[in-house]
């Protein structure tokens, strides 16, 4: 096993830590004075402080002997409400979230919105769709006849201006088409018979 190396700087401060111990130990303790003098210091102005009604402030007792030196003057403690007022209107706090740290907000307000359309006007009544179903056709000494049925009816459609049911006119009949009339709006409708056969 190699034995340890002292090198100079080890032995530097070996020796000012038995120093430093030393002076501990045997030092001289005693005070060089009986009483520490106190440090001058300026006297501070009291700021003025605006409340909403002054506050009774304690009498400041006699100075004692060993105090305060008598140039010193010291003030009485005022409650932290008597200076800044009541903790939710301190700094405007209660005024809807106002103050120092309440939200404020710099965007312009959105323009009002446009006036509404009026609503376009209800389409026109229109025709329900044909209610027959085509069967068949033939045809008889130059004139048509349809074929037609609704539910459990069977009608024969032949002339010109026959009326079907009170509601329904035809108006001709052209295969591939037969035209008919929905009366009750005139409008014309057109139902699929087939071309000639």
């Amino acid at each position: 096993m190699k034995k340890a190396d002292i090198k100079p700087r080890h032995a530097i401060l070996a020796l000012a830590l038995v120093g430093a111990a030393l002076l501990a130990a045997f030092g001289d303790r005693s005070p060089e004075g009986d009483i520490a003098e106190p440090a001058e210091r300026p006297v501070a102005k009291a700021a003025l402080v605006r409340t909403a009604a002054p506050a009774p402030v304690p009498a400041v007792p006699a100075a004692r002997a060993g105090d305060a030196p008598a140039g010193q003057q010291i003030l009485a403690l005022v409650p932290r409400d008597t200076l800044i007022g009541d903790g939710d209107a301190a700094f405007g706090q209660g005024q809807n979230g106002a103050g120092p740290f309440g939200r404020q907000d710099w965007t312009p307000p959105p323009p009002p919105p446009p006036p509404p359309q009026p609503a376009p006007p209800p389409p026109p009544p229109t025709a329900p769709p044909l209610p027959f179903t085509f069967i068949g056709k033939s045809v008889g000494d130059g004139a048509w006849e349809v074929y037609l049925a609704r539910g459990d009816r069977t009608y024969v459609v032949r002339d010109k201006g026959a009326v079907i049911d009170g509601t329904y006119r035809v108006e001709s009949i052209a295969p591939p088409v037969l035209t008919l009339t929905y009366l009750p709006l005139n409008q014309v409708q057109q139902l699929n018979i087939g071309v000639f056969d």
